[in-house]
């Protein structure tokens, strides 16, 4: 047989590059309040941050909203707006694909960035309530204590999010 002519070849090779390319990750809460702490999200406001990425893409690296009434795109775990944050010459100074990544990083500084400087048309300070998830799913609200998945691998750290 002739594997350069044959398609289930050709099948398998395609499959195997889109699995490659799309190697996004789907964090549960515990995981998500260790990477926070690890990327310096401060321990008294791990909850509040695991409820906002829970609600905003429900945990998922590559989750991208093409929906917003004004054309923009919202990128990544904390769903980060081409808007005004992210691609060239916005705040964060970070492309938006790079929001995409298994590895969070520059997807926490944004965020941090956000959280700090975000404000609104009077010019206060918005910290959390700069995402609309964050004010309708978490803001008033008795959140699960995320702090005890720091100290154990694994954890069942409360409730399963099922925001959407």
């Amino acid at each position: 047989m002739d594997v350069r002519n044959s398609p289930m070849l050709l099948i398998a090779v395609l499959f195997l590059g889109a699995v490659h390319i799309t190697s996004a990750r789907d964090l549960d809460p515990c995981q998500i309040a260790r990477e926070l702490y690890q990327h310096g999200i401060p321990r008294h406001q791990l909850n509040d941050w695991v409820c906002l990425v829970m609600s905003e893409s429900s945990g998922k690296t590559d989750a991208v909203n093409e929906y917003n009434t004004d054309g923009s795109k919202d990128y990544g775990l904390f769903q980060i707006n081409d808007r005004y944050w992210c691609g060239p010459g916005k705040a964060c100074g970070v492309a938006c694909n790079e929001l995409l990544k298994d590895n969070i990083k520059k997807a926490v500084d944004c965020a941090r960035k956000i959280y700090n400087e975000g404000t609104n048309q009077f010019g206060e300070k918005l910290y959390f309530a700069t995402w609309e998830g964050w004010k309708r799913k978490c803001q008033g609200r008795h959140l699960a204590d995320h702090t005890k998945c720091l100290n154990q691998p694994s954890c069942n750290c409360g409730p399963v999010y099922s925001f959407h």
